[in-house]
């Protein structure tokens, strides 16, 4: 055996044994998951999936999606957001979030344009939990104002208070917190910043 076929079988070996780590990695961590959840020790399950305005990290309890967070926001601040917030059990287990994932890559392929999954509001309170209520209704590729969400939302006066649910939104682009902007028509604040509202919002107006 030359040194050149020598160097090549080390590499497919190491390449085997890596492919073989993760399927292992993978099987260990399934196995986790199924019995953190038996012994109802898993509150908070979440996943990583790309998209157009980056990676987005989802978290689910078993009473629905409870946090979709951008990228800039840090995974781990969020992960320890939800651990004080929701429950320090919390572990990655990507299969529980299959259906959102599907649908968040149906929305951004064009192919869907209402979300159809169980959404956990209790990282929202009073007045901000009506706002995102709201939010849900408002049509895909239609926008409203500050204001008319207020109104929409039982307190006229409270633009600003709607700005705020706006951007404590624990669950953006699922609930359409992009499709709310100023009186003026200009975009106004947005979670996952503003370049990530403006391709949300000229994908959905070229539907």
């Amino acid at each position: 055996m030359t040194h050149v076929d020598a160097l090549r079988d080390k590499a497919v070996t190491a390449e085997l044994r890596d492919r073989l780590d993760g399927a292992v990695g993978a099987h260990l961590r399934d196995r986790l998951v199924a019995a953190a959840h038996r012994e109802g020790l898993l509150d908070v399950a979440y996943r990583t999936v790309d998209s157009p305005v980056g990676p987005l990290l989802l978290a689910a309890t078993s009473a629905g999606l409870v946090r979709v967070a951008f990228d800039l926001e840090g995974q781990d601040a969020v992960l320890a957001e939800l651990a004080t917030l929701v429950s320090p059990r919390i572990l990655a287990a990507p299969a529980r979030l299959d259906a959102v994932a599907r649908q968040v890559d149906e929305y951004f392929a064009g192919t869907r344009h209402d979300f159809d999954v169980p959404l956990d509001f209790r990282l929202s309170k009073g007045f901000r939990r009506s706002v995102l209520e709201h939010l849900v209704d408002i049509p895909y590729g239609r926008t409203e104002s500050y204001a008319q969400v207020a109104t929409a939302a039982g307190s006229p006066k409270a633009v600003r208070a709607v700005g705020t649910a706006c951007a404590t939104n624990p669950i953006p682009l699922v609930v359409p917190c992009h499709r709310v902007v100023r009186s003026n028509g200009s975009f106004g604040g947005y979670r996952g910043g503003e370049d990530a509202k403006r391709l949300l919002l000229t994908m959905e107006a070229a539907a």
